[in-house]
């Protein structure tokens, strides 16, 4: 048999504030000395009281907008109750029954709800069998979003994670870098019978955890999918637990007996006041809707539609936010000029931003918009275009036209100019011709190739060709 797999994704974020979520210890995901960020509140000490981050608040309100959930009216945070060395107050405070957001839908997962909590300390366990807590981390405002049971095979969880990250990045609500433990994905999967999956029954679900990047989650997926089907068909039971990932392995092993929420004995933070959302001015949708940016999923479509771009060159400028404004300020010059348009995603994805990268060097969009107008008035040629790209990249004082007249890139469209180089070329390669009068139409693509390396690139290759042709009629 054949078993459908349903997948349920948790995803922790980061927030980006400027302190942590009930305190005024700093929030800063790179500091590297240990227990630097820290106070009695951080620290669980008896006796000390937590404050809202209405920063933090707000981030999660504007996600939630975004995706097209639903705000809470009323909320209020919750006491999550375990031991363990990373919460040394015993408890976590979290939300519970009434989460800031409910229901939106994002890349065309629905998603059940999107609470916020406190992060958090690092727990690190080194060569000698010591374990040691960094508190640096603890407190930081962490969003959790979990998507309803809808996802049906790896490939979409990881598209939704990536889609997520990317809304974060664009509202500036948190960096989410997987890597650095910013964004950490958590899969629930469970495998049954197509007949049990179209009447809405799930089988025995497990949870795989703190999975550190995309490869990560799809691997993951797929492997505890093929475990949990392999398992079912021999007669077995999937049991319901909590499992990890082994990178090296490339496969998930058991970790501990899964928790349910009543596991957590959740109540009602009493220090903490309840909150009416419609009564806080800042918190109005009207207002929080202005401050959202273009959607990373609407500017794709607009760039797709409107510039023609192919979905993968639309990709490389929507997964950069600041590709894509850079990309905009070029174009803000071209009235819609459809020519200069494709000629600056060409140049921009295939020789600009490879080489800035590279070199950590850039060209300001005045002067790129400057290069592509003389690409397009065929001022410069394309070879010259790449020549010149690489000049900018380390002069960005001097304008792309007195560059070009400098170094000799300004295209020679006369005839008269290109005359004597291409009665060089014809005199230095009498075997090209030979073969050319012969019939052998590759050999015109040699002489025009050693044409334009004559000319240094400056020759228009359209009148070169047209003055060999003639000349070797």
């Amino acid at each position: 048999m054949t078993y459908v797999p349903t997948i349920g994704l948790e995803i922790h974020a980061e927030l980006k504030t400027a302190s942590k979520m009930f305190c005024r210890c700093k929030n800063d995901p790179d500091e590297d000395k240990p227990n630097a960020n820290v106070c009695p509140i951080c620290l669980g000490h008896p006796g000390t009281l937590p404050v809202l981050n209405m920063k933090a608040i707000e981030h999660v309100l504007k996600v939630g907008l975004a995706a097209g959930g639903t705000l809470a009216d009323f909320t209020e945070w919750d006491r999550k109750n375990y031991f363990y060395p990373d919460i040394p107050k015993g408890y976590q405070i979290s939300q519970y029954k009434y989460p800031l957001i409910s229901d939106g839908e994002i890349s065309g997962v629905g998603i059940e709800r999107i609470h916020l909590e406190e992060d958090t300390a690092r727990s690190t366990h080194d060569q000698h069998k010591k374990s040691l807590v960094d508190f640096n981390r603890s407190g930081v405002p962490l969003m959790e979003l979990v998507t309803k049971p809808v996802i049906h095979d790896a490939k979409t969880a990881v598209a939704f994670a990536k889609e997520l990250q990317l809304l974060l990045r664009y509202l500036g609500a948190g960096d989410a870098n997987l890597e650095k433990g910013e964004m950490r994905v958590e899969a629930n999967i469970s495998v049954a019978s197509p007949a049990d999956t179209e009447a809405g029954k799930f089988g025995t679900k497990t949870e795989v955890k703190n999975l550190n990047s995309f490869n990560a989650v799809e691997g993951a997926i797929a492997y505890e999918v093929e475990r949990q089907s392999a398992l079912l068909a021999e007669g077995g039971k999937v049991v319901q637990e909590t499992r990890g990932w082994d990178e090296c392995e490339k496969e998930t092993y058991s970790q501990r007996s899964k928790e349910s929420s009543h596991d957590y004995r959740y109540f009602p933070d009493p220090d903490i006041p309840k909150m009416k959302i419609s009564e806080i001015a800042e918190f109005a949708q009207a207002m929080l809707k202005k401050s959202i940016p273009e959607l990373p999923w609407i500017r794709r479509d607009r760039y797709k539609t409107a510039y023609g771009m192919t979905d993968k060159e639309a990709e490389v400028f929507v997964d950069s936010p600041a590709h894509a404004d850079y990309f905009e300020s070029i174009i803000a010059s071209f009235s819609g000029d459809a020519k200069k348009i494709k000629l600056a995603v060409n140049y921009l994805l295939t020789d600009y931003l490879p080489r800035a990268q590279t070199s950590g060097a850039t060209i300001a969009p005045k002067a790129f918009a400057e290069l592509v107008s003389m690409i397009a008035a065929d001022t410069i040629s394309s070879r010259a275009a790449k020549d010149l790209i690489g000049m900018l990249l380390t002069d960005q004082k001097t304008a792309p036209q007195e560059l070009a007249e400098k170094h000799g890139l300004i295209q020679k469209s006369n005839a008269a100019d290109l005359e004597p180089a291409i009665n060089k070329v014809i005199a230095d390669n009498p075997k090209a011709v030979a073969e050319f009068k012969a019939g052998k139409a590759a050999s015109l693509q040699f002489l025009i190739g050693q044409a334009m390396k004559s000319t240094k690139g400056a020759g228009n290759p359209t009148v070169v060709r047209d003055l060999l042709i003639k000349k070797l009629s």
